[in-house]
């Protein structure tokens, strides 16, 4: 139960092709994250699968099954929005039980589930509150307990965390992880937040002008980018890219490396530059420079780093994690 495939599915918008053809294999279990900036057309594949849009070619399968042309009602699949989407003048209980009592299920069952999904979600006690009472963060939890007492055999979830300030964030993003062990049913979520999709994700689906650019398991993407766009986009803060004569000297037309592989010194190095910022985060300094004939570049140094704004400071990128592009902006093989 749980597993997603697409094959060919494509959408078009008046002459916009938004989608223009995906292939994609979701498997039953799998947590798996559409990334990509404002516009890539993650949330419209996200809807396509729902059924909230029709494809514009294409077939959807579900569990084995044709779901293309199935209503969203008909495809077992519950999804979570972004705006919570609760009704005000409900209580919590009445949210959660309200799709299963548009399925006309018996009170005691629908009492059971409710109680269930509020013992997981932490909202026992919250029950008997109108949505007005609640964080955020309950009332996303309120509607992601309505999406679970279905028990559907998918998740799917449309950047349900961008209206939470930055901590409730990072503790929605752990409980959700945590559900998705509990309940070990297929999540596709939906977020522009490379960070998020890093943290959540079994495999992230990064999408460009309605193009998969890659998928893999977050490590993957971090360690082996198919191209500059992913290797420009995963990873925070982002990975330096250098052209000319240096990247032509290690083998690529254009060269990567990421702040935490660039090395720093106060005396010697094979670049050296003048620090614009420096950002000291405590465990961590993160210094962007100003280096001559290469341009600015973010280096990532320990905690006490001695840098301030002005300062002279040599930079030397770790050859053993230098990323190498082609003319085309695709991947070198090592």
């Amino acid at each position: 139960m749980g597993s997603i495939v697409l094959k060919q599915v494509s959408k078009v918008f008046g002459e916009a092709k938004v989608i223009p053809s995906i292939d994609l294999e979701i498997d039953n279990g799998e947590f798996v994250v559409f990334v990509g900036p404002s516009g890539c057309g993650k949330s419209t594949l996200l809807r396509l699968i729902a059924g909230l849009e029709d494809v514009s070619g294409g077939q959807i399968m579900i569990d084995g099954k044709d779901g293309t042309n199935l209503k969203p009602s008909d495809r077992g699949l519950a999804m979570v929005f972004q705006s919570y989407a609760l009704y005000p003048h409900m209580s919590v209980r009445k949210n959660i039980a309200f799709p299963l009592k548009m399925a006309n299920m018996p009170q005691a069952e629908i009492d059971k589930k409710v109680a269930d999904a509020a013992r997981v979600l932490n909202l026992t006690d919250y029950l008997e509150r109108k949505p007005r009472q609640l964080s955020g963060g309950q009332r996303q939890r309120v509607a992601i307990g309505r999406a679970i007492v279905r028990q559907p055999a998918a998740f799917l979830f449309d950047e349900p965390l961008s209206n939470l300030d930055a901590a409730l964030r990072v503790n929605m993003r752990l409980e959700i992880s945590e559900l998705h062990q509990q309940l070990k049913t297929t999540m596709v979520y939906v977020t522009h937040d490379q960070v998020e999709a890093m943290t959540m994700a079994d495999k992230i689906v990064v999408l460009n002008r309605g193009n998969i650019e890659q998928v893999g398991s977050p490590l993957e993407l971090y360690r082996s980018p198919r191209n500059l766009f992913v290797a420009g986009f995963i990873g925070s803060p982002k990975m330096n890219f250098v052209k000319g004569a240096y990247a032509q000297s290690l083998g690529g037309d254009t060269i990567g490396v990421r702040p935490e592989h660039v090395l720093l010194s106060t005396t010697s190095g094979d670049w050296q530059g003048k620090v614009l910022v420096a950002e000291h985060l405590g465990s961590d300094t993160f210094l962007h420079i100003d280096v001559d004939g290469i341009g600015t570049v973010t280096a990532r140094g320990s905690g006490d780093f001695p840098a301030r704004a002005g300062d002279t400071v040599y930079l030397t990128p770790d050859k053993a994690h230098i990323h190498r592009f082609n003319a085309e902006g695709l991947a070198i093989s090592a």
